[in-house]
């Protein structure tokens, strides 16, 4: 492992949760959002992003607090909302599902590692499952609190509704990070692997995150335009 990597990832771990950290006062400081579960998402979306999560939030989260939109209402204004160009429409719903997507991944890879699970000689692959499972059931649970408000869904018709928007956009999510973690496997570290107590390790996550994000915004796009998903 490169001498540089470990301050690298320090770093870049430190600035993170500094980041998250400031969304979460500023949240509870008066800018809680009009969808609770973006109160959560935010925070979340900082843990990998860092000073981009911020930055998105600050000047796009701020609009959609129920303190903006409150303000929008008695000078007839359209709820800022609604305002959002398509880039930022996408970019929050692809945050939404990265959002369930993060917490599983940080679950599964913690789980795999104490577990000391391994599939063929590799841990590769049982952290693959497990990641993907619990970021399937989170990311499912984060859409269904999101699009079941919104339409008046009933808990049957709102799990289904959440498949419907949150599947392909996750799995869209978790192929670009699943490849990252192959190559860094693989190729990059293919000797000595870097584990879930090592920060280089979470460093690399940050990095395959943000992948996933990239994959899953053409997805995201898509489900937005064909009403599958609800723009927030």
């Amino acid at each position: 492992m490169p001498v540089w990597l470990v301050p690298l990832a320090w770093g870049s771990l430190a600035l993170a949760i500094a980041c998250a950290l400031a969304i979460a006062c500023d949240l509870a400081a008066g800018h809680r959002q009009k969808m609770w579960i973006m109160n959560l998402v935010w925070p979340i979306t900082a843990l990998y992003a860092g000073p981009l999560a911020l930055w998105a939030y600050l000047k796009v989260g701020r609009m959609s607090s129920r303190r903006r939109m409150q303000a929008d209402r008695p000078s007839n204004q359209t709820p800022s909302a609604t305002r959002k160009p398509d880039w930022q429409v996408v970019g929050v719903a692809v945050s939404h599902c990265g959002a369930g997507c993060t917490l599983g991944d940080i679950a599964g890879g913690w789980i795999v590692f104490v577990a000391a699970l391994e599939i063929a000689g590799s841990s590769l692959w049982p952290e693959y499952v497990l990641d993907f499972a619990l970021a399937f059931v989170l990311g499912i649970a984060f859409q269904y609190f999101t699009i079941a408000p919104m339409r008046g869904l009933g808990l049957r018709d709102g799990v289904i509704a959440a498949l419907k928007a949150d599947t392909l956009s996750l799995v869209s999510f978790e192929v670009g990070l699943f490849a990252w973690m192959a190559l860094v496997q693989r190729v990059l570290f293919p000797v000595a692997h870097v584990h879930p107590d090592q920060v280089a390790y979470w460093f690399l996550m940050q990095l395959g995150m943000l992948i996933g994000f990239l994959t899953s915004a053409p997805v995201n796009a898509w489900l937005l335009k064909a009403g599958l998903k609800e723009a927030m």
